[in-house]
């Protein structure tokens, strides 16, 4: 099977399906992740102020989380951080549309179209556009996933609330995603805050306990295809 992971920023992959992916690995699956924004651009006031040497440094983080969780490819785009809904919806659709073409995935993760970052909900948009069940499209099944500091910090009130309905034992590989996650030294943070490695472990106990296993990440089903 061929899964594509779509996401908005460096950090999201993790956050969103980090341990998901990390076990479809060990099964044998192609995982394949995408990357749309440059990312950190939008703590300036100006994107040119960002170092580039920071942003080359976020970048090889991305890669060395591909090969920590094992996936086979990673894409890079450079869309402007946390200003994704000042680009034409199209330019954003069309690299999804090629990505879909060429690589062939049955199953894509995606982002919730209710999270607080605008860039989460262009990009969700972007891939049902791009994702379109007409004759010959190759995806079969597309999940949202949640990603903490943003999905939970719109408090149900942009969209509908995220309302998982499909959750992945991911026990043997939560400790993948916190060790994916300490990679982004820049956007890791300490406890309380929800990117902290406390409150991962905690957020995919919570959802394991819903359902009866140690651990769990959860989904919300978009659409299936049988």
């Amino acid at each position: 099977m061929k899964v594509l992971v779509i996401a908005a920023h460096p950090d999201d992959e993790v956050l969103g399906c980090g341990a998901t992916m990390a076990r479809l690995a060990r099964e044998g699956h192609l995982v394949y992740i995408a990357i749309f924004g440059e990312g950190i651009t939008s703590r300036f006031a100006q994107r040119e102020q960002a170092s580039p040497e920071d942003i080359r440094q976020l970048h090889g983080n991305s890669h060395q989380v591909k090969e920590l969780l094992g996936a086979k490819e990673l894409f890079m785009y450079s869309l402007p951080d946390n200003r994704f809904d000042t680009v034409p919806l199209l330019d954003v659709v069309k690299p999804i549309e090629s990505l879909v073409e060429g690589l062939q995935p049955q199953v894509i993760y995606t982002h919730h179209g209710g999270d607080l970052n605008i860039d989460h909900v262009v990009l969700n948009r972007a891939t049902l556009t791009a994702t379109r069940p007409i004759i010959g499209c190759p995806v079969k099944e597309i999940y949202a996933y949640e990603v903490l500091s943003s999905t939970e910090w719109a408090f149900g009130r942009l969209q509908q609330p995220f309302a998982p309905n499909v959750f992945v034992d991911i026990a043997a590989t939560l400790e993948h995603k916190v060790n994916a996650m300490a990679l982004y030294e820049s956007e890791a943070r300490a406890f309380p805050h929800p990117r902290s490695p406390e409150a991962i472990r905690n957020a995919a106990r919570r959802w394991g306990s819903v359902v009866g296993c140690q651990a769990a990440e959860a989904f919300e089903l978009i659409r299936a295809i049988r």
